[in-house]
C-alpha cells in the first residue's frame, strides 16, 4: 500500500469551524474524483493534513492533482517519531535517489512536543545519510542541493519524502455556491475553471463539446443544464453567470438582460496569457 500526504494552503487560514467544513467538502471531492477513475482509497484528516492510503499511489496522485483545494501532495513513507527510526527511514528514502558525487540536504518540521528541535532532527538525519554514502562522494549543500529529503513529524508519527507535487490550489469546489457557466468556446472553459478554483460549483450550459472536455477532467460530477442563462440562475439559485469574454465583448452583457452578476475572469488577460493558461489546464 502507498501513502500520500495531501496539503491545502488557503483553507488553513480559516477559523476552525470553517476549516472543518472545507475539509469535509474537499474530501468529498477527492473521493468523487477517485471514484470517477475507478480508484479506491482510504482518506483521513489529521491536524491540517489529509492522508490517502491506496494500492495505486501513482494513479491516485495524478487524479488528486486535479482537485481544487489541494495545494500539493507527496508520496511518503512513515515511521514512529523517534530519532533512530527517522534516521533509518531517511537513509532508506535517500540512498536510491542519491547519485555518486551528488549533493543533498535534509529539511525537517514538527507539529507537537518532542525532545528535539527541527534543526537537530535535520542534522541527525543528514548525518545518517552522509555517513552511509560518503564513500560515493556525496556531500551536504544547504543552499543548492541536487536532492532534498523532507522529514515531517506530526506528534508520534513521522513522514519522510523527497518531492512536493503541485496541485491547483484554491478552495474546494462547491464550498462557495453555484454559478451558471456558458461554454461556447475555450475562453469560456478557462473562465469557468477559474471560478471553480475559487470554490464555485459550475452548472454548465454547453454549446461546444470540445471545450467542455477540458472541464470534465477537473469536475468528476459535471452538471449540465439547458435553458436561458437568467432563468437557469434563478431556478438553481446560482450567484451569477460566468463568461470568457474579452473587454471588446463586454457590451454583450446588455443583450443578456439578467438580474444576477456576470463574472468575467479573463477580462484583464491578453490572448497570450489565455493560451498559456489553457495549455496548463488541458495538459
Amino acid at each position: 500500500m502507498g501513502l500520500l500526504l495531501v496539503r491545502y494552503a488557503e483553507m488553513g487560514l480559516k477559523s476552525p469551524g470553517i476549516r472543518r467544513y472545507f475539509e469535509k467538502v474537499l474530501i468529498h471531492n477527492m473521493m468523487a474524483a477517485l471514484a470517477n477513475d475507478h480508484l479506491e482509497a482510504f482518506i483521513e484528516s489529521q491536524y491540517g493534513r489529509i492522508f490517502v492510503t491506496t494500492d495505486r499511489p501513482e494513479e491516485t496522485s495524478a487524479v488528486l492533482r486535479r482537485v481544487f483545494g489541494v495545494s500539493s501532495l507527496s508520496h511518503v513513507q512513515q515511521c514512529v517519531s523517534s530519532i533512530p527510526e527517522m534516521r533509518k527511514l531517511a537513509l532508506e528514502v535517500a540512498t536510491p535517489l542519491l547519485k555518486d558525487g551528488s549533493s543533498f540536504r535534509v529539511e525537517a518540521r514538527r507539529n507537537g512536543t518532542h525532545p528535539y528541535t527541527s534543526m537537530q532532527l535535520a542534522a541527525q538525519a543528514g548525518e545518517e545519510i552522509y555517513e552511509a554514502n560518503r564513500h560515493r562522494g556525496v556531500h551536504v549543500d544547504l543552499h543548492h542541493p541536487e536532492l532534498v529529503i523532507y522529514v515531517e513529524v506530526r506528534d508520534r508519527r513521522a513522514y519522510v519524502f523527497s518531492e512536493y507535487i503541485d496541485g491547483p490550489g484554491g478552495l474546494p469546489m462547491g464550498s462557495q455556491g453555484k454559478v451558471v457557466a456558458l461554454i461556447d468556446n475555450k475562453r469560456d472553459a478557462l473562465a469557468a475553471w477559474m471560478m471553480m478554483k475559487r470554490g464555485c460549483r459550475a452548472l454548465f450550459l454547453v454549446q461546444d463539446e470540445e471545450s467542455m472536455r477540458i472541464l470534465e477532467r477537473w469536475d468528476p460530477e459535471p452538471r449540465r443544464v439547458t435553458g436561458t442563462p437568467g432563468k437557469l440562475a434563478y431556478v438553481n439559485k446560482a450567484q451569477g453567470i460566468v463568461v470568457g469574454w474579452s473587454l471588446d465583448d463586454i457590451v454583450r452583457a446588455q443583450e443578456m438582460n439578467v438580474d444576477v452578476p456576470i463574472y468575467h475572469p479573463l477580462i484583464g488577460m491578453d490572448d497570450a496569457e489565455v493560451e498559456r493558461r489553457l495549455r496548463e489546464i488541458s495538459s
